[in-house]
């Protein structure tokens, strides 16, 4: 759909009173399946679904209307690698019936999603990664191994990527997938954090069979949609627009007053964190305004770089803060698997514990260096000496 600013804006203000009339709950799977429907979920896709054809940056404006009405968006915290990282590979890349079968359970959390990238050998490098999958007719079978693993536990499809040609250089031989994670060959097991959950996972694949219909994109195009999917998760964990004083800076000011602090060294620290807490917000606000339709450009990663800094520090200073019952985890050190991505963060202890992974999680800080610095700076790339053999030619450990 194509159409002026004035009509656009009146479409959403049609549809938004649509589903206000229409929902009395303003929350769940009927409010969001509503939501997808009149086409109100990703405004920017295209009709039918979940979206209406628009600029992106009506969003924000139907959550805030949303929202000030009552309405609740957890299905975002439910199934984030879903709605921020699926959702927007489908769109772009997936066929019309991928899209029927997927988008509208995925934004009403009914199926939660998973991403199965990384591997023991192909961390920071994903394009190195050896989980083959060999087509046998209609379906192709796969075998190898997947770590870190957010919500495998918890989820009913997984985003897959794996190499279907080991003749060619590692970029060209990769395909994508959607894998069903109660298949038969998939193994599901925890790896427990410092904070003593298990919210990440490995997983292992013997012989498991993926149809042919679960393949997005073209056989050996698997690299070009990881990049979709890798920019929009960098979009999804650093470019979060956020209500202000809210987060860790928000429990950073709650422990600080409650406290009492009289301390002008670390009321100083406390503002000047502050500051650049809300300094990013506004610049993710302005990010998310300007974003357009398709593969999100390097900010994604200029965002979760600084974030994954200024997160530790907060929490890290929040803890200092606490003095000696920092040192203390309150309800004890037990073993469980969370529901939620980042479920530890309910206390400031855990906060402080969970968020060492935030320069890992969603590519390493040292990789979004290198993409800024050659995507935004144009300085020149690293040498690359395994980029142009065929892949089973480059020695790994």
């Amino acid at each position: 759909m194509s159409t002026g600013t004035a009509a656009a804006q009146s479409l959403v203000d049609e549809r938004i009173d649509q589903l206000l009339a229409g929902t009395p709950e303003r929350e769940g799977p009927e409010f969001w399946g509503a939501m997808y429907d009149l086409g109100l979920a990703w405004v920017h896709f295209s009709e039918g679904f979940g979206g209406l054809g628009l600029s992106p940056k009506y969003q924000k404006d139907i959550i805030a209307r949303l929202r000030g009405d009552g309405a609740s968006f957890s299905n975002y915290q439910i199934n984030l690698l879903g709605i921020g990282m699926g959702g927007p590979v489908l769109s772009a890349h997936g066929s019309d019936e991928q899209k029927e079968r997927w988008l509208r359970p995925m934004y009403t959390a009914e199926e939660i999603w998973c991403q199965m990238f990384s591997e023991p050998g192909s961390g920071s490098d994903v394009a190195s990664l050896s989980m083959r999958a060999v087509r046998d007719g209609d379906e192709w079978v796969v075998n190898g191994q997947k770590v870190w693993t957010t919500l495998a536990h918890v989820s009913k499809w997984g985003m897959l990527v794996t190499r279907t040609d080991p003749d060619v250089p590692k970029h060209q031989g990769l395909t994508y997938f959607i894998a069903e994670m109660d298949s038969p060959g998939v193994e599901v097991r925890p790896l427990y954090q410092i904070t003593g959950e298990a919210e990440f996972n490995e997983v292992y694949f013997t012989d498991a069979r993926i149809p042919d219909s679960n393949r997005v994109g073209e056989v050996g195009d698997g690299w070009r949609l990881t990049l979709t999917t890798l920019m929009n998760e960098r979009v999804a964990i650093g470019s979060n627009v956020t209500p202000r004083g809210s987060g860790a800076i928000g429990d950073a000011v709650r422990v600080f007053n409650e406290l009492g602090v009289t301390d002008r060294v670390k009321r100083d620290k406390l503002i000047s964190l502050w500051v650049e807490a809300e300094a990013m917000r506004l610049t993710n606000m302005r990010a998310s305004d300007h974003r357009k339709k398709g593969v999100p450009g390097p900010e994604g990663s200029t965002g979760k770089l600084h974030w994954a800094d200024l997160n530790k520090r907060i929490t890290e200073f929040t803890l200092e803060l606490l003095g000696p019952d920092g040192l203390v985890l309150p309800g004890g050190y037990t073993h469980n698997r969370p529901s939620l991505a980042g479920a530890s963060g309910q206390t400031v202890q855990r906060a402080f514990l969970r968020a060492r992974a935030n320069s890992i999680e969603g590519g390493t800080s040292e990789v979004m260096k290198n993409i800024l610095g050659e995507r935004v700076l144009g300085l020149p790339g690293e040498p690359r000496v395994d980029k142009d053999p065929p892949w089973k030619d480059v020695p790994r450990s």
